[in-house]
This record gives C-alpha cells, structure tokens and sequence, in this order.
C-alpha cells in the first residue's frame, strides 16, 4: 500500500488498518516461526505497510497538536 493512499483516508479508515495490519503481522509471525510460511517476503512487506500507516497517523496527531496549540 502506497503512501498516498494511506493519506486519502479517512481517520477511522486508517486506524481500521492498522489494526488489521497489526492482526495479519501477528499471524505472519506465527506461520514464519512454525515453518508454515512459505512467501517470507509478506512478511516484511507487511511490516512496511504498517510502519507506513503508523507513520501517517503520527503526522496527522502531530499537525492537530500543532493546529490545536494555535500555529498555523
């Protein structure tokens, strides 16, 4: 999933994401440590989508925490 993409949702779309990414790395996990998993490579794709929509969200709160303190 590409930045931008990430952006173009909304707030509750993107914490909705995050949550299922966070769900589908754990079970990634999972497969990878009993040698259920065969494609190893979704597993840092995975990682990376969600270290993306993290980081979307943290610029979001840090612009409504610097909009809220009265700085444009």
């Amino acid at each position: 999933m590409k930045a931008k993409e990430l952006r173009d949702m909304t707030d509750n779309q993107l914490a909705e994401q995050i949550a299922k990414l966070r769900k589908d790395l754990l079970g990634l996990r999972f497969a990878n440590a009993t040698g259920e998993l065969e494609n190893t490579a979704g597993l840092g794709h995975t990682k990376r989508d969600l270290a993306r929509a993290v980081t979307v969200a943290h610029e979001r709160s840090l612009a409504t925490a610097h909009a809220d303190n009265g700085h444009e």
